[in-house]
């Protein structure tokens, strides 16, 4: 892959003319018209690849995808829209780069969809890896978007309504002991130095696996003390190494001293994650080190998959890769600035579970300057008053700065709460103790303390949730819910989404990219071909 193709836009389904095999690399050969009377025979009319073809325009991808590629250097580059092809062909059907490319090369179907002669060679499957790398993700959330443009073009997505949820996914790791992730953290960094100091690196080599040796008989702690000491000593050295190296170009960067600053980064993160056994964004592996231990149900080592849907066709319209400790409830905003940036639409409303009742989030969700959408969240379950006095049986004055209990009693006595999300306003024991609402406050028994009473920043924006629930609008929206739990069903079921292909999160974000794109069209197909009434219903409004 080297130089941009220059090929012409072509419509949809439409085969390329045989004088312009060349766009491709040397492999192609345009099919024929025994090629085409082949896939007439057999290929099946309402083959889904078929409908795909008609339905779905890839070639409106091919001058962003060309824009990855030098114009003048290097050899002719293997046609981005064909491997873009493959890659919803690897997506859709569960198959791995090697064996999709075997597919291609016995699946008549397969040739129709790509439009490739029975003649032609086919592109080795490490391109294909080459291609996420030089495409990143960015590319292929262009893509999804494109996918979702073209379904909004067809009159298919709406801005009425949208569910959010997430899912977790599983990092393709193996999750090394600390000790061994430690003496993987040393090598990692030697090996990044060596190009700048190899003798050093040689002594230093050689002192670990001195340590090694010496620490055979030694109980795990000691033997792990002695690893951490000796990666910090070698940061010590490796540190002004590094500062004192030229500064690297942006683009592209100097990989010996990328490789440099990339490892030192991991060594100071493995350090400090040791030093503070309690942190809540361990670094697991370095063979992936974006993912993180996160709890779903059951604590998991990997990603979330987050993603946003429209009510209205069922079609995913933003999704994200976040880490398994990230905060999928907030990245509801981000799910919708960034569908917003794309389409330039503007959504009316949000649904999500009971993860998003948060005042914080559902002020910044409803705000008129900002988001501004009408959110649909089950809200949490008091606890029962037991027929004692709660929060909002205290008076809170205009100011907000003193609170009037049941028996007309008042305090300006208050602190931030633990949460910082309101005021704990705290009454005197002598008072408590003379009133005649004491039972029905406090209760019978003994206290040291008068009655604490938290004044919420966000009572407002809670009351109204809570309201909500009784509202026919309410009753719909809950009633619609389950629809993307059932999509996120299809990503574990239909597409072995529950564990990640790759490594890093943004190779991860590639994945869930395309896997997004598959489902998205196979939506947008069945939308405009299907007879089932729902179906047909919802594809008319």
């Amino acid at each position: 892959m080297g130089k941009s193709t220059g090929f012409k836009t072509r419509s949809c389904g439409a085969v390329p003319k045989a004088e312009d095999h060349y766009a491709y690399g040397l492999y192609y050969v345009a099919p024929t018209e025994l090629d085409l009377l082949i896939f007439q025979k057999l290929v099946p009319a309402d083959h889904y690849l078929r409908k795909v073809k008609t339905l779905i325009d890839f070639e409106c991808f091919r001058s962003a995808l060309a824009s990855c590629y030098h114009p003048d250097e290097g050899r002719p580059a293997d046609d981005p829209v064909l491997m873009l092809k493959l890659g919803f062909l690897a997506f859709h059907y569960n198959l791995s780069d090697r064996r999709v490319l075997a597919e291609v090369q016995v699946n008549v179907a397969f040739r129709f969809f790509l439009d490739l002669s029975v003649e032609s060679v086919l592109p080795h499957p490490s391109l294909r890896s080459v291609l996420r790398s030089r495409l990143g993700e960015a590319k292929y959330q262009s893509v999804f978007a494109g996918i979702v443009e073209q379904a909004r073009s067809l009159g298919l997505v709406k801005d009425r309504l949208r569910l959010k949820d997430a899912t977790h996914v599983i990092a393709n790791i193996a999750i090394p002991a600390t000790i061994r992730l430690v003496a993987q953290t040393r090598q990692r960094l030697l090996e990044a130095a060596r190009p700048f100091a190899l003798e050093r690196v040689l002594q230093e080599e050689a002192r670990a696996q001195a340590i090694h040796t010496a620490t055979l008989d030694l109980q795990e702690p000691e033997r792990l003390l002695q690893r951490v000491t000796h990666l910090r000593e070698i940061i010590l050295w490796v540190e002004p190494l590094f500062l004192d190296l030229p500064p690297s170009p942006p683009d592209p960067p100097v990989a010996p001293r990328q490789a440099l600053e990339e490892a030192l980064h991991l060594a100071h993160k493995v350090l400090a994650d040791r030093d503070d056994p309690e942190a809540g964004d361990k670094l697991l592996s370095l063979a992936d080190p974006d993912a993180r231990v996160g709890m779903h149900g059951s604590y998991f080592s990997g990603y979330f998959l987050d993603v946003s849907m429209d009510a209205h066709s069922q079609i995913l319209t933003p999704l994200s890769v976040l880490p398994a400790n990230g905060n999928e409830a907030a990245d509801a905003t981000a799910l919708i600035q960034q569908e917003e940036a794309a389409h330039h639409n503007d959504l009316e409303a949000l649904s999500m579970d009971n993860a998003g009742f948060r005042g914080e989030l559902l002020r910044e969700w409803q705000d008129p300057q900002g988001l501004d959408l009408e959110v649909y969240v089950p809200p949490t379950a008091l606890p029962d008053p037991q027929g004692r006095f709660v929060s909002k049986d205290f008076a809170l004055d205009q100011a907000g700065q003193r609170v009037t209990c049941p028996a007309g009693k008042e305090t300006s006595t208050r602190v931030r709460n633990r949460l910082d999300s309101g005021w704990k306003y705290q009454f005197p024991r002598t008072l408590c103790a003379a009133c005649e609402l004491r039972s029905q406050c406090l209760g019978d028994g003994p206290r040291v303390t008068g009655r604490q009473v938290v004044k919420n920043d966000y009572e407002a924006e809670y009351s109204a949730a809570r309201a909500k629930v009784d509202t026919p609008e309410y009753k719909w929206v809950r009633h619609l819910h389950p629809s993307i739990e059932r999509k996120l069903s299809e990503f574990v079921r239909r597409h072995g989404g529950r564990y990640a292909r790759y490594r890093g999160r943004e190779r991860v974000g590639i994945q869930y990219f395309l896997t997004g794109v598959v489902i998205n069209i196979k939506r947008i197909v069945r939308l405009l071909t299907s007879s089932t009434p729902s179906v047909a219903f919802w594809a008319s409004r």
